[in-house]
């Protein structure tokens, strides 16, 4: 689906640059820009969130993380775990005559057939959100709202029975929790598939109305209708252009362009220039202008109707559109006739053109493929978007020229190297000082304090550098920030902002916004809560199925953060930096062995 670039005309720039033509040029390839459509009349809900070719913090190839003044603590700590492990294995082995027991590795290897086929079904069943949004753009389902409704009855009950399976199968934790979260992502991945191509649909009905009102606003205000309406835009536009050429490149901007600022509308102006399609276009105004004089009854056509240069009935017209008589004879889209009636003198057909265009351009990506809404709904570009380590739909991401074989094996190696470790400090010193009822309270703390936050950073690793960034690799998907400096937090809103990026920019958009959206009456605060509360739910979710016990601790324990966030936005606090990393910091050590001992000891 990637397009090449010209290597001649590619431009090099630095990294977290952007280049007009929508491409990078770098040394591991060429990346390619996909933005999402903004529309500078109004906020619509697609432009929340924006991809771009970005790395990871702790990717090798990270220009910019090569630098850092503290890159050198990050080997520091690859090389002190490694000597606590060492250190660790031969302890053990003198101790107990073994490194390892490998009971834990027993424990979460039982039923691994089951479990990976039980996994190869929830992903399969993913499939199901093709036909349902097919059904959504032949119009043989509404998606506002049974359509809505559906989807959300099809995902609660792919959850109910990976849940009930997982009762049933009496599985450990490790492997309930695997299901259990991975379920999530897969919903998460359907829920924003099926709700962004049913919010393409009803922009496609929008941008269809639209598109025939301005037809009749161009039958009752022009004396030669449509294409009279297209000869009085062409003459101002013409003029406007050697106006420009009059006052210079830099100044002869007209505020019209200003304002469209939409990449379809960009590209269709651009092909205007092309000689043959101006000079296509001049002939067919001149033959409208000739038939003005002659015959006006045969220029004025009823709404809707499709006609050619000599009134004869034509069929070859994107059906998508009602056709107009200029589309007919000329082979150009419905958007590159709108962009030319945006230079009308009249207000309201300039107006209804610009919204027009508006809509049409939130259906094409900004991307070098330019895919358009429906043409998008085909298994390929579904499979393609479930491999791609993001759960927000897009139309067309940036994506990269090539897979690298050696990033991939550095990927697979950090992953086997990290798991290991991990293992370790798991088996070795959390599973060991499991708290009981009789155990000290405080004691329990301090005992799984380091452990778990070792355990925790670890495993943040492996999923957010190693996996993420894996399968972006074999997936060429450019946009590589998965994470942020979530260690440089000062607060918990700024830490649930960057620690997992891919789950902020879901909740982010289809929480978030929607509520926005849907519920005007609902402030900021309040959408914020709401957001807060659906994340709670699901992550106590996970450790009622985890735990088989409904305690709510970690459900209050994220509410608790909505007065913490609150507070830290007071102005004392904000500028206290290095006071308000030391409290999260404090907060994340003492989170995890609180957690455990309450779920497990009470």
């Amino acid at each position: 689906m990637t397009a090449k670039a010209n290597p001649d005309t590619t431009q090099p720039i630095l990294a977290g640059g952007s280049a007009q033509s929508g491409t990078f040029a770098t040394t591991e390839g060429t990346l390619y820009v996909s933005k999402p459509f903004r529309s500078k009349r109004s906020k619509k809900l697609r432009a929340i969130v924006t991809f771009e070719p970005r790395k990871s913090h702790f990717d090798t190839t990270n220009e910019q993380s090569g630098t850092n003044e503290f890159r050198g603590f990050f080997t520091l700590f690859w090389i002190s775990l490694f000597l606590f492990t060492v250190q660790t294995y031969i302890s053990s082995l003198e101790a107990n005559g073994y490194a390892l027991s490998f009971a834990f590795a027993t424990m979460f290897s039982r039923d691994a057939v089951v479990l990976a086929i039980s996994d190869a079904v929830l992903v399969l069943s993913t499939g199901l959100c093709v036909p349902f949004a097919k059904a959504i753009s032949q119009g043989r389902l509404r998606y506002y709202w049974v359509g809505a409704a559906l989807q959300h009855i099809l995902q609660t009950f792919i959850l109910a029975i990976a849940i009930v399976w997982t009762y049933h199968r009496q599985w450990p934790w490790v492997q309930s929790g695997f299901l259990t979260l991975h379920s999530f992502v897969m919903i998460m991945k359907m829920h924003s598939y099926i709700s962004i191509n049913g919010y393409f649909y009803s922009t496609l009905e929008r941008s269809q109305a639209v598109y025939e009102e301005l037809q009749r606003l161009t039958d009752e205000h022009v004396a030669g209708g449509w294409d009279g309406a297209l000869r009085e835009a062409e003459s101002v536009r013409t003029k406007e252009a050697q106006e420009k050429e009059t006052r210079g490149p830099n100044d002869g901007i007209s505020s019209v362009d200003q304002e469209i600022g939409t990449p379809e509308a960009e590209v269709v102006i651009r092909s205007l220039t092309d000689l043959g399609t101006a000079d296509a276009l001049r002939r067919r105004l001149v033959a409208v202008s000739e038939e003005h004089r002659t015959d006006r009854s045969e220029r004025e056509t009823p709404v809707g109707a499709d006609h050619d240069m000599n009134g004869a009935e034509s069929t070859g017209f994107t059906p998508s559109y009602p056709a107009t008589p200029a589309q007919a004879t000329l082979d150009l889209s419905p958007a590159a006739f709108a962009s030319i009636l945006t230079h009308h003198p009249n207000p309201a057909i300039a107006g209804t053109a610009h919204a027009f265009i508006d809509l049409d351009s939130e259906l094409v990506s900004g991307g070098p493929c330019k895919v358009r809404y429906p043409e998008n709904l085909t298994t390929g570009n579904f499979v393609e978007y479930m491999l791609i380590p993001t759960l927000v739909y897009e139309l067309e991401y940036p994506r990269t020229d090539r897979i690298r074989p050696l990033y991939v094996f550095e990927k697979t190696v950090g992953f086997m190297g990290s798991f290991a470790l991990l293992y370790t400090v798991t088996e070795s010193f959390i599973i060991p000082l499991t708290p009981t009822p009789e155990q000290s309270f405080f004691r329990s703390l301090l005992d799984l304090a380091l452990p778990f936050m070792i355990a925790y950073l670890l495993l943040f690793y492996i999923i957010f550098e190693c996996i993420c960034n894996g399968f972006a690799e074999l997936s060429r998907f450019a946009d590589r920030q998965f994470y942020e400096d979530w260690w440089n937090s000062t607060s918990w809103d700024e830490f649930s902002r960057k620690w997992n990026k891919p789950v902020h920019t879901f909740l982010l958009r289809h929480v978030y916004a929607s509520t926005l959206a849907s519920y005007p009456s609902v402030s900021r605060t309040g959408a914020m809560v709401m957001t807060f509360l659906l994340s709670a739910a699901a992550h106590e979710l996970v450790m009622v199925i985890v735990t088989h016990k409904i305690r709510l601790y970690l459900f209050l324990m994220q509410l608790i953060q909505i007065p913490l966030i609150l507070i830290s936005r007071a102005p004392a606090i904000k500028q206290n930096k290095l006071l308000g990393n030391v409290v999260f910091w404090l907060g994340l050590y003492a989170g995890f062995p609180l957690l455990c001992v309450a779920y497990v000891a009470y």
